[in-house]
């Protein structure tokens, strides 16, 4: 429960400090009458809602397992992460909406000097927050956590351009280049909330992982143990912070219940190591039959009906199988 208070205290932070920098971003749009700045100032909206809704994700989240919920409520992260894409590319289309609106208006830029320290202070907040919001959301394995840190940090990007737009005006008196920088954040803005919405809805729908998969697999490969037979309708799940791993472990017929307890006591020991402390290991063990000779490296197995052939290696493909390695027909 550490980490979901961490991950809850960190993201009322981030949330009170999204309405000190909206303000500071609104003070400078009153001063600059810049529609770049106030589209700089309204994805910062975005960042109050979305804060809100991912502190509220992180509460729901961080409850323990109960019988309603036997597998936790860490989804709740991917629905939150969902609204924020979704809130993301409202707010860009809105900016489209409005900056279309005003291009065919005069409109000057004022206190230029004054409405660029207001900005660069708070992408520069912004920027730290952002970085600090990455690193325990990876380290937590929290997607509300990692979903607010990428929108603050390309809240600093969006502002940096801001920024350099109203340098350019200044030394040029072109003022049309605030409406066109306007519009070109807004493209930035929705392409960004398309990829926050595209990883939570892979999450809801269970999607592999397959950076996940690979590293498993190629942990897996270089820990092999001689009883590991084969290994195969391997899934995993992330459901917040835990990740849960289902797999179906072949064994040498033979061995007892506690020889392969303790089997399976070494996969898991191995998966801890590879993934932290948050895992539900789920694994069902089956006998040997004797197609499994061929590809068992198991060189003294007193029962063994085939030569031995050749090893496996462990690829997506023979893993993610529902069937034993070698098996002539799904078993």
């Amino acid at each position: 429960m550490q980490k979901e208070q961490q991950n809850f205290q960190l993201q009322l932070f981030i949330t009170l400090l999204s309405v000190v920098l909206f303000a500071v971003k609104m003070i400078a749009f009153y001063l600059t009458n810049s529609i770049a700045v106030l589209t700089d100032a309204l994805e910062s909206t975005v960042n109050m809602v979305a804060g809100g809704i991912g502190l509220y994700s992180l509460y729901i989240a961080a409850k323990p397992k109960d019988k309603d919920h036997p597998y936790g409520h860490g989804k709740a992260e991917f629905i939150s992460a969902a609204i924020e894409g979704s809130l993301i590319i409202t707010a860009g289309v809105y900016i489209i909406y409005q900056t279309v609106q005003s291009f065919f208006i005069h409109k000057t830029v004022e206190a230029l000097d004054a409405g660029m320290l207001l900005i660069a202070f708070t992408a520069f907040i912004n920027f730290i927050a952002g970085w600090w919001c990455l690193h325990i959301g990876k380290q937590n394995n929290s997607l509300a956590l990692k979903a607010s840190g990428k929108h603050l940090q390309i809240d600093t990007y969006s502002t940096s351009v801001v920024i350099i737009g109203l340098f350019i005006i200044k030394l040029t008196g072109l003022y049309w280049i605030d409406k066109l920088l306007a519009f070109a954040i807004s493209i930035v803005i929705i392409y960004n909330g398309y990829k926050i919405l595209r990883s939570s809805l892979a999450g809801i729908m269970d999607e592999a992982d397959m950076k996940l998969l690979n590293l498993l697999i190629f942990t897996l490969n270089q820990n092999r143990r001689t009883n590991w037979i084969d290994l195969h309708n391997l899934r995993i799940i992330k459901y917040g912070n835990t990740i849960h791993v289902d797999s179906h472990l072949t064994l040498p017929w033979y061995l007892n219940l506690n020889e392969a307890h303790h089997e399976v006591d070494e996969l898991e020991a191995l998966v801890i190591k590879t993934f932290g402390k948050d895992i539900e290991l789920f694994i069902l063990t089956e006998g040997c039959q004797s197609f499994s000779c061929p590809v068992c490296i198991k060189q003294d197995c007193h029962v063994r009906q085939q030569v031995f052939s050749h090893q496996v290696t462990w690829t997506l493909d023979n893993i993610l199988a529902n069937q034993k390695h070698n098996a002539p027909t799904s078993t």
